[in-house]
């Protein structure tokens, strides 16, 4: 129990009391000069920004014929109202999707519509003043790029694609989020959001290695670099230095060195996470997985594998093939890219793990489901495995578990409040009260079903919980990786040989034909 008052949780599906402009003044710091320019994007906001934010909207529009539609399609129902986390934690009505969305909205119709043109007032068209800038950039940095509200849109209109659309506009007018870009800083000028150099990186997965070690008695090996391996690992860089993501990449190396298979980390690609989607920009997006591309070409890798990372993923699934395909040069027989949990869930199912569930009795599990994992993607072979593999995968370690609300997890489930670049401290008031939902819907099986801890398979939203769960009187470290759980499970031996295996295959076939 936290030392301090904690915050009392709601009624889940409480409507809240309306508090205009309450979250108003609520903006992330600006980027610095160098933080622009490292991007090629402005230093400072140009002298003739809303000029240049026109232009850039109308390309936008010309781009994408979603994001036209989205501009024209919306009817004002109401269907979204309720369904954001950050409008039910704050009551500012803004918050609504359909408010944050016509911010954006309004400055379309006035210069892109002929009713807004000559009518403006009759159509709620707006100036594009600095007013309506500084409203941009505080309501748009209040979006975690969920998409939930989008599952329940009749319409289909998709909050997310605006919040980034409004994001790339500023940021090529010089006005952008300082968190997000000086990431992408570090990732273009190093390979993983930290900034950790090569020699950093290998001697923190060395003592990592030795930490396996002494714990296990069994040497597991985190290569770094080592060309030929069959495995290219890309994982978050939270996973090599922080709890509990750490604890899920000895999960990975556990697994690797269980199913015998050669793996390596890049140091040139150390980084999963694409914080590019958040501010909308697929030219950055583009650079950071044709980075990924470099290293699993160089390297020499037959398979591209990601680490828990709920965006990462839904970059490498939905966006990776376009943006710096073919992959032409890796094995044809697995797909790319391939999530850990596919690569864990197929072992288990073949029977190559030797699995101890009662390591996990001391805990009673229940999972989050991260957005961009279960509306942006999907895993295995069949519709709806981005929410069956992670669940099948617990079971197959865990003898307790228990789900949370149906209508609070897979494609309705509550964000954890600090995705979509919002994981900062300068926006950690919108992060506590965003994160209100999954804190209730958590608590309730917490006090009806006897829940210890919540597993989750996103980086991102792991350092959140880590961070509001003792705002509201849970303990951080009842945030669990799902390969922790593994990791807590398996029983370690000698890797399989793969050249037995291979040979063993190749009697059968003989022996068949």
């Amino acid at each position: 129990m936290a030392d301090y008052e904690t915050i009392p949780i709601n009624t889940l599906f409480e409507i809240p009391k309306l508090n205009p402009g309450v979250m108003k003044e609520s903006s992330p710091f600006v980027a610095a000069p160098a933080h622009q320019e490292a991007l090629g994007f402005p230093g400072e906001l140009v002298d003739n920004w809303q000029e240049k934010a026109i232009e850039k909207l109308g390309e936008l529009l010309k781009k994408s014929r979603a994001l036209q539609v989205y501009m024209d399609g919306c009817v004002k129902c109401g269907a979204c109202t309720d369904k954001c986390h950050y409008f039910l934690g704050t009551g500012d009505p803004k918050n609504m999707p359909v408010a944050r969305q016509d911010l954006l909205r309004k400055i379309y119709r006035r210069y892109f519509t002929f009713s807004g043109k000559y009518f403006p007032k009759l159509v709620g068209a707006e100036d594009l003043t600095k007013e309506v800038l500084d409203e941009w950039y505080s309501y748009f940095h209040q979006c975690s790029q969920c998409r939930r509200c989008s599952v329940y849109c009749p319409y289909g209109i998709d909050t997310a694609e605006i919040s980034m659309a409004a994001r790339e506009i500023m940021d090529h007018i010089g006005k952008g989020q300082k968190y997000c870009n000086e990431i992408l800083g570090k990732v273009h000028k190093i390979g993983n959001n930290l900034g950790l150099p090569e020699k950093a990186l290998i001697n923190t997965l060395e003592d990592l290695e030795e930490d396996i070690e002494d714990e296990t008695g069994v040497k597991v090996r985190i290569p770094v670099n080592e060309k030929g391996a069959d495995i290219l690992l890309v994982t978050p860089s939270a996973d090599f230095f922080a709890e509990p993501h750490i604890d899920g990449l000895i999960g990975y190396a556990k697994v690797f060195h269980q199913a015998g298979v050669s793996w390596t980390v890049s140091s040139y690609a150390s980084e999963a996470a694409n914080f590019a989607l958040f501010i909308g920009s697929q030219d950055q997006m583009k650079m950071l997985t044709d980075r990924i591309k470099k290293a699993a070409q160089d390297l020499g890798v037959k398979r591209i594998i990601f680490g828990e990372c709920g965006h990462a993923w839904r970059v490498a699934y939905s966006f990776m093939n376009t943006l710096s395909g073919p992959f032409d040069f890796l094995d044809p027989d697995y797909p790319v890219p391939q999530h850990i949990c596919e690569f864990t869930w197929d072992l288990i199912q073949k029977g190559k793990l030797n699995l101890d569930k009662s390591a996990n009795d001391h805990m009673t599990l229940t999972f989050h489901d991260s957005c961009n994992v279960a509306r942006g993607s999907r895993m295995g072979d069949k519709p709806g495995g981005q929410f069956e593999i992670p669940r099948a995968i617990i079971k197959a370690v865990c003898n307790n578990f228990v789900d949370m609300a149906a209508d609070t997890i897979h494609e309705a489930t509550f964000c954890c409040g600090g995705g979509g670049g919002l994981l900062t401290d300068d926006l950690m008031e919108i992060r506590t009260k965003g994160a209100s939902p999954r804190m209730t819907a958590l608590q309730e099986v917490v006090e009806e079903q006897g829940v210890t801890h919540m597993a989750a398979i996103c980086a991102i939203c792991k350092t959140q919980f880590a961070k509001v769960m003792p705002k509201y009187g849970i303990g951080m470290d009842r945030i669990v990786s799902l390969h922790q759980l593994v990791s807590n499970a398996i029983v370690l031996d000698e890797p399989e040989n793969d050249e037995s295996d291979a040979d063993t295959e190749t009697n059968e076939e003989v022996a068949t034909v």
